[in-house]
């Protein structure tokens, strides 16, 4: 059963889609309400190499009520049909409409033969960010395993220590003797001598 779905109104044009199992568009509709022509149109949709096979006609029910024999092509190729159009031989009021149409479908090509390429950017920098915190959390895992192994050690020495030790090491006067000055004018050495003279 063939229905007839008004999906949009251009220029006071109904733009309608005819669905018979597939989704087909009028082509004269839209040349009338982007006034180009419409036998301009369907020569270069005949001649195209992928639309030529797509092109035919069906029978619909006009805006009047009345049957006529409409040129259509399938919803699916309206798009590229749009975008392929010379927006230099539109009408005045229906230029900037259609230059944004078409820069649109610029902005949709682009985005998406270029997912791939993005995804593969996003990725790899977030790979990058990870690996560099996973090479800052083993750094910091080494240095944590050296401090838990001398905190070890320690631990093991301290508990080696036998009283006789501790009070042994306690009696030890450690006094380390610097080779610079000790006191002002006064060195080592010259201390030294000092003891000897006295």
């Amino acid at each position: 059963m063939q229905t007839t779905l008004t999906v949009a109104r251009v220029n006071n044009v109904d733009i309608q889609i005819i669905k018979n199992g597939e989704k087909l568009i009028p082509v004269k509709p839209i040349c009338q309400a982007l006034g180009i022509a419409f036998e301009v149109q369907l020569r270069r949709l005949k001649s195209d190499p992928i639309l030529n096979s797509v092109v035919t006609t069906r029978v619909t029910t006009g805006a009047d009520g009345k049957q006529y024999e409409m040129t259509v092509i399938p919803y699916r190729y309206v798009f590229g049909w749009l975008f392929r159009i010379d927006s230099r031989n539109v009408k005045e009021e229906a230029r900037e409409a259609v230059e944004r149409y078409q820069l649109e479908c610029y902005d949709a090509l682009f985005n998406h033969f270029t997912r791939h390429e993005e995804f593969l950017e996003y990725r790899d920098t977030v790979v990058e960010e990870k690996l560099a915190i996973y090479d800052a959390a083993r750094s910091d895992f080494r240095m944590a395993k050296e401090r838990v192994a001398e905190a070890r050690a320690e631990l093991d020495e301290i508990r080696k220590l036998t009283e006789a030790d501790y009070f042994a090491n306690k009696r030890q006067l450690a006094m380390e003797f610097p080779d610079s000055v000790v006191t002002p004018g006064i060195t080592t050495e010259s201390a030294g001598k000092e003891a000897t003279n006295e």
